[in-house]
């Protein structure tokens, strides 16, 4: 029986999702004895990586998201389109297409009619959109119904509601908006975008061989929508799991959308760690690497290919005591645990999450060397000449007993 008497125990994870930005990605723990954290923000760090799952740029420690700030409107959305709708809705696809090309620079809100967050914004929105007719801004302002319209936002990947993205001359300009969403905010970051587009005009003109597009590309930097997430939690020792999910405090997740394809960098319990210490990794090289099951995650891919979908692991974790050299007394302990992964369907109205539940076993592993003592050869070599002596006896006996010459 495991005699660990700990009451908590550290877990250590680095995964990287290739189709999840890192704004979205919450870490939360759950276990049996009623310990419910979300979105645990001590000791995780996120990165932003590219397509290949590389890191790319640091998005910071996990904090707190800030909540965006909305206007309250007196007038209704029916009661500020009497004089006028100011915002084009776009009916299909090939609208989409045409709408975004007829504008030099568009601004289009993607959103969904369940939408808290939408419903908010609708008022704000038509302001918005008033405002810039009468500042007469070369701007189209749309909105996007993804419901109705669920090809144009798949193909355009929206992940969230609202999704607030410029587009010029029909191509989205990374990243989306994330301000406040209000008519000033709005207002403002219109007129940056302008003031900017204007500066791209004039060095096209002044330069040769060189491209607005090119230009646009050294400041558009494109943002694949991908997170690696790392870090360590203290967790109970208790039946539990911890999860990644997408989740926002200023957004709806789009469950048709979600996509929690991974790959586990590391995944391991206990101080040890991927760095194990000197001391640890001595007594190691003494047991067979076959009989280590510290990181079995490690480097695996689990690839998801439809939507509504998601890979599950389930864990069971053993203590693992070294009795190995003059130090044992001082040696942390280890845990090795196994893994079975499987994918879970989800409802349509759910978003999936990447589940890691683990279990802690009542049985420990203890790892010893018995050596032998410097007498113990001397006895066995002492046994091997008696019992030398002792056979050529016999032999030498029955030979005798055999050849010998008979009476007459």
């Amino acid at each position: 029986l495991d005699d660990n008497t700990a009451p908590q125990i550290q877990l250590n994870f680095n995964v990287t999702l290739f189709a999840l930005h890192c704004d979205y990605v919450s870490v939360d723990v759950w276990d049996v004895l009623g310990t419910n954290k979300q979105n645990v923000t001590k000791n995780v760090e996120k990165w932003q990586v590219d397509e290949y799952g590389n890191r790319r740029s640091f998005s910071g420690r996990n904090r707190e998201t800030r909540e965006l700030q909305y206007e309250t409107h007196e007038e209704t959305l029916e009661e500020l389109h009497e004089n006028g709708i100011h915002v084009t809705q776009i009916g299909s696809k090939e609208h989409f297409e045409q709408f975004t090309k007829e504008h030099e620079m568009a601004f289009l809100n993607f959103f969904a009619p369940w939408c808290m967050w939408c419903q908010r914004l609708h008022p704000t929105w038509e302001k918005f959109a008033e405002e810039v007719e009468d500042e007469e801004m070369p701007v189209g302002v749309a909105n996007i119904d993804c419901v109705a319209h669920i090809d144009v936002c798949r193909e355009q990947q929206i992940q969230a509601f609202p999704a607030l993205r410029w587009y010029e001359e029909g191509k989205y300009q990374e990243p989306p908006y994330k301000s406040d969403r209000t008519v000033s905010a709005l207002v403002s970051f219109a007129t940056r975008k302008l003031e900017l587009n204007a500066k791209f005009k004039d060095w096209s003109k002044k330069s040769e061989g060189k491209t607005k597009q090119e230009y646009r590309e050294l400041y558009n930097v494109a943002e694949n929508p991908g997170c690696q997430v790392s870090g360590s939690l203290m967790v109970n020792r208790v039946p539990g799991n911890f999860h990644i999910e997408a989740k926002s405090v200023n957004h709806n997740l789009n469950s048709a959308m979600t996509n929690l394809t991974h790959r586990v960098n590391h995944l391991s319990f206990g101080e040890m760690g991927k760095n194990p210490s000197r001391q640890v990794k001595r007594a190691l090289k003494q047991v067979p690497e076959s009989l280590q099951q510290f990181t079995p995650l490690d480097d695996k891919m689990f690839l998801t290919t439809k939507f509504h979908q998601a890979y599950h692991h389930y864990i069971k974790v053993v203590s693992t005591h070294l009795n190995i050299g003059s130090t044992s007394a001082s040696m942390p302990i280890l845990y090795q645990f196994l893994e079975q992964s499987q994918v879970v369907s989800y409802d349509e109205v759910n978003v999936p999450e990447a589940r890691f539940s683990y279990d802690l076993s009542p049985m420990s592993v203890v790892v010893g060397k018995n050596g032998r003592k410097w007498y113990d050869y001397l006895t066995s070599l002492s046994a091997i000449i008696g019992g030398t002596f002792t056979t050529l006896g016999l032999i030498d006996a029955v030979l005798f007993k055999v050849f010998k010459p008979k009476k007459l």
